[in-house]
């Protein structure tokens, strides 16, 4: 099959002038070889040359004119060269062989067949020349051509092979199999179910890359069922495992949590594209499976569960190395709060609630109530109504309030440094409580968040503590 019309790009003729100028092979592989078909645009653009790809980078690099120069990794035998918005990566056709305890190959000089055969799946096995006398021509040894049309995930060369040499293709055919909608044939798939205890050899920052790309993936929970069938999930994430499952006491059963979970997280990704809301629907039930409790009267409880999954997050993150910063404080507060929403709607919706609830999620409150929104996944129609007409009532109250209240960027109208000094103190539990009072009662509706009204409030409360002002000045 000849492509030439699609790699009918400047770059691909430029860049196989230069290997012919060379007396080089080369071909453009892998990736973007295969979202030419899928019709996806990429600006990073690999090449295999037979010889060495350092060469050709430096050749090719030296006539794009001033300014444009190859930088290059020797140790991996590779080298890039960027221009404009374009990143061009060029390697050397080689063979791999692997030792069992390491995913770093031991790296030969290869043919084309070599190294097409040495890829992870099919799919990225094609290659276009784009030498001048065979400009376009489709190498397709292993079909991967078919396996795009039939959607199909499977290896090369022997899946178990595969998988052992380098553990992280198993992340990876999850990973393709969830941001393309593929399936990944059976005895690929056996085949990580076989190794998946060799994941334990790849880095944990290896597998939070691919755990991201998968939770920014359109479905989240194909990625996620497919390491849970797989026997994947319990080595990379042994708390999300541990929810899978329904336990039975004198004929009552309670939901999986763990495919509830699942239902949440695509929920909230049909909302959103923020990849840390999504991963804050993933642990909103985390700590069920260490709170579940059978109680005679009530049936399963799990008292408190938000509460303690938000003390697990920290070190779920951490071992996970996902980042330890604002981004893991978000979550932690998206799962600690997740509950109360819920218990506005299944109770009188008052203005102090709503007042609350804006104060402890501030920005972060409009997320919150599309988590918790997405936590309704009843099969019951009547039951999910309920919910959604009352939760649009939350959203209305939280509007007037805000709009009334300003409580969302609340700033108490009086600071404790005016308090120290109206009063003459230094720090101390004094000037805590007397904050604390003005922030409850504004809170409460008590007293509007109004300085004047503040300030009032502020002299009650220090009369009770038996204080008096220094000066007259307030």
């Amino acid at each position: 099959m000849n492509l030439a019309d699609k790699i009918n790009q400047p770059v691909f003729h430029h860049v196989g002038n230069v290997a012919d100028s060379l007396s080089r092979p080369c071909y453009v592989v892998g990736g973007y070889v295969r979202d030419i078909f899928l019709h996806r645009h990429s600006k990073d653009i690999d090449f295999v040359t037979v010889g060495s790809g350092i060469k050709v980078a430096e050749a090719v690099a030296a006539t794009l004119g001033k300014g444009c120069q190859a930088h290059v990794f020797r140790n991996f035998g590779t080298a890039q060269v960027k221009r404009h918005d374009l990143e061009l990566e060029f390697v050397g056709a080689r063979r791999e062989s692997y030792s069992r305890d390491s995913r770093k190959p031991i790296v030969e000089d290869g043919t084309l067949d070599d190294d097409l055969s040495r890829r992870d799946f099919t799919i990225n096995a094609m290659a276009i020349c784009v030498n001048a006398a065979e400009f376009g021509e489709l190498i397709d040894p292993f079909d991967g051509l078919a396996d795009l049309d039939d959607q199909l995930i499977r290896t090369p060369l022997d899946p178990d092979v595969t998988f052992s040499d380098d553990p992280l293709r198993m992340m990876r055919a999850i990973r393709f199999a969830t941001q393309l909608g593929f399936s990944i044939v059976p005895e690929t798939f056996d085949a990580i179910a076989r190794n998946a205890d060799r994941i334990g050899i790849i880095s944990r920052e290896r597998i939070a890359d691919e755990l991201m790309k998968i939770m920014a993936s359109p479905m989240p929970s194909i990625g996620w069922e497919l390491l849970a069938k797989c026997g994947l999930l319990i080595h990379i994430l042994p708390e999300l495992d541990a929810m899978r499952g329904v336990e039975t006491v004198n004929g009552r059963g309670h939901k999986d949590n763990f495919y509830h979970t699942l239902q949440v997280v695509d929920n909230v990704a049909r909302k959103s594209k923020n990849v840390w809301l999504r991963w804050a629907a993933l642990f909103h039930d985390i700590a069920k499976p260490v709170t579940k409790r059978w109680d005679a009267k009530l049936g399963w409880t799990f008292h408190n569960h938000n509460f303690i999954g938000a003390r697990m997050i920290p070190r779920i993150f951490r071992d996970m190395r996902l980042p330890m910063n604002e981004k893991m404080k978000y979550v932690q507060k998206m799962v600690e709060l997740h509950m109360r929403p819920i218990a506005l709607v299944e109770d009188v919706v008052t203005d102090s609630a709503v007042r609350r609830m804006i104060f402890d999620a501030a920005d972060d409150i409009d997320d919150l109530m599309t988590l918790c929104e997405a936590d309704i996944t009843s099969k019951n129609e009547a039951k999910v109504k309920r919910f959604l007409d009352n939760f649009a009532l939350v959203r209305r109250k939280m509007t007037e309030l805000e709009e009334r209240d300003r409580i969302r960027c609340f700033q108490p109208p009086v600071s404790g440094e005016e308090i120290m000094e109206i009063f003459g103190l230094r720090p101390c539990r004094e000037v805590g409580t007397i904050k604390e009072a003005i922030k409850n009662a504004i809170l409460d509706g008590v007293i509007p968040n109004e300085r004047a009204a503040a300030l009032e409030l502020m002299h009650d409360e220090a009369r009770r503590l038996g204080l008096s002002p220094v000066s007259d000045t307030l």
